[in-house]
């Protein structure tokens, strides 16, 4: 499914070379009003009394609720978003609408990264600016989940300026803490840390440099300690 004006959609479709013939497109604007209507009564019962029904009409006119509705009420699987929107504009929907799941408190952002005709996870880039012990954990342990749905090995690595010890800090201490509870949450995963990237990734490196680690120079999974770390990191990969 695409969403936006049907016209334009195909105009540019045709200019790129690609086929449509397989493809849905919604326009939100021409929307069949008994589907429209139904959609509003949906949001308006999933905000639970936050949200009047006038201004529920307003918000599906933005694309990206429109879309989080389509997906929150089954009539897509999942939603592709922000190429033109900020992070917030295309996460805030998701977390009004259809939130986390149970036993997950906070949402992170992940981002795969393709290299060397191999894939790998980065997390979080885009959310959670400064996550303590316990939310860093969270992020590893969800992020290998993610991994698993997009047939990434779920090797993960929880990143620091540190490798087992090499340097001592509060923010050192932070990841070693978030890579036990990690480890006791998720036990089925290859989790480890704190490493460093090199490390991580490059299997020479991590002999000399973490011998004993099962996740040092195979990781496919990178936890980055910090928003401005993993941001950072992410953009390096990307260019």
């Amino acid at each position: 499914i695409i969403l936006g004006n049907r016209e334009v959609i195909l105009s540019s479709a045709q200019d790129l070379g690609f086929l449509m013939d397989k493809v849905e497109i919604i326009d939100p604007e021409t929307y069949p009003e008994d589907k429209k209507e139904a959609m509003v009564d949906a949001l308006v019962e999933r905000r639970k009394g936050k949200l009047a029904k006038e201004d529920a009409y307003e918000w599906i006119k933005n694309v990206n609720y429109f879309g989080t509705m389509l997906t929150y009420m089954g009539d897509a699987d999942a939603m592709v978003s922000g190429a033109i929107h900020s992070t917030g504009d295309t996460v805030r929907p998701a977390l009004q609408i259809i939130k986390t799941k149970p036993g997950v408190s906070r949402t992170s952002g992940a981002f795969i990264i393709f290299k060397r005709h191999e894939s790998y996870l980065f997390s979080d880039c885009a959310i959670n600016i400064n996550p303590n012990s316990q939310e860093l954990a969270e992020i590893a342990v969800e992020s290998a989940k993610t991994a698993e749905l997009f047939d990434i090995d779920p090797i993960v690595s929880l990143l620091s300026f540190s490798t087992k010890g090499s340097a001592k800090s509060d923010e050192v201490d932070k990841v070693v803490e978030a890579t036990r509870i990690a480890q006791e949450l998720a036990p089925e995963y290859q989790i480890d840390g704190e490493l460093q990237f090199d490390a991580s990734f490059v299997p020479t490196v991590a002999q000399l440099k973490a011998p004993e680690s099962n996740v040092a120079g195979n990781a496919r999974v990178f936890i980055f300690p910090d928003l401005q770390s993993g941001n950072i990191g992410y953009k390096i990969a990307q260019r």
